[in-house]
């Protein structure tokens, strides 16, 4: 009984500990790592391209990095593009607890494809979300093309150039930060 009144305190202290491990990318870093993403994401991705011109905005995370055993976390920084000017800059920090082992990096776009889902991700600066209930996972094969694809939601995430090996079945929660990295 006393673990479960632990757990909560643990998980709030892997996130502190994830956020504040990470060094922040310089604005230069963030966008050139974007630009790489995204010539990635338009390799593997038919459609990729024209998916994002049709989307309202989007954010590149170019490289998440995940781990986890028992109690897990991720974190990334990425920029927010509107119509291919960048908007601002912004992490992405989760906890996670339960059943769950390895370490993983990846590439993430998330697109917005209304204005009411973009506009609401710019103005709260703490902007949290179950991913597997808020975001559309965009699923493809080679052959479809991303444009051609009704996803169904207002915010579409893209998932790419992942490297390892992450097993789970656990409780994440997932946070979005506004941040303001240095001028290189």
């Amino acid at each position: 009984m006393k673990m479960l009144k632990s757990i909560p305190l643990l998980f709030a202290m892997l996130l502190v500990f994830t956020t504040l491990s990470m060094a922040e990318m310089s604005a230069r870093e963030i966008e050139d790592d974007s630009n790489e993403a995204l010539i990635e994401f338009y390799q593997e991705v038919n459609g990729g391209k024209k998916f994002l011109e049709n989307a309202k905005g989007y954010v590149i995370f170019p490289d998440v990095k995940e781990a986890g055993f028992g109690f897990g976390g991720k974190y990334g920084e990425c920029v927010l593009r509107v119509g291919n000017v960048s908007k601002g800059y912004y992490s992405i920090a989760a906890a996670s607890v339960g059943f769950q082992a390895g370490a993983q990096k990846y590439s993430l776009i998330i697109a917005f494809t209304s204005d009411s889902a973009l506009n609401k991700f710019m103005t709260d600066d703490d902007w949290e979300t179950d991913m597997d209930v808020n975001i559309a996972m965009a699923e493809w094969n080679a052959d479809e093309e991303a444009d051609d694809i009704d996803f169904g939601s207002d915010m579409v995430g893209f998932l790419f150039d992942s490297a390892g090996m992450m097993g789970n079945f656990s409780l994440e929660g997932t946070r979005f930060e506004r941040i303001t990295p240095d001028d290189d």
